[in-house]
């Protein structure tokens, strides 16, 4: 089973994704900001970061950024209703991130994740 780390600040929106990702058989760990969700990372592997951009403490290019720092290997996708911000090449977000843009279907998002993993 693949081990998500969630970081979005908007409560409920993160119970959201939470509940759709595990009704696909993904362990999700979910977290209201960036630090925390960093801090989380540095004390277990994931296979993703699904991440907000937008968030207080740390914004989730930082947090990408830090991540894939720690492991070259965790695959991450950023979940925005900013993605102009996201695809910024000066932003330093990881380049083969995926950007899924607010509003989506939870459906969408399963299986964007599900591609992203199989990649």
């Amino acid at each position: 089973m693949s081990k998500i780390l969630l970081a979005e600040d908007d409560n409920d929106m993160r119970r959201f994704l939470v509940k759709a990702l595990q009704n696909a058989g993904y362990e999700v760990v979910s977290f209201d900001n960036g630090l925390s969700a960093y801090n989380r990372l540095r004390e277990e592997p994931f296979e993703l970061l699904l991440t907000d951009i937008v968030m207080p403490e740390m914004d989730g290019i930082e947090l990408a950024r830090r991540a894939t720092e720690l492991d070259p290997d965790i695959k991450v996708m950023f979940i925005t209703g900013f993605a102009a911000v996201a695809l910024n090449p000066d932003s330093q977000a990881p380049k083969d991130a995926k950007v899924l843009s607010k509003p989506f279907h939870l459906r969408e998002l399963v299986s964007e994740v599900e591609k992203l993993l199989a990649a």
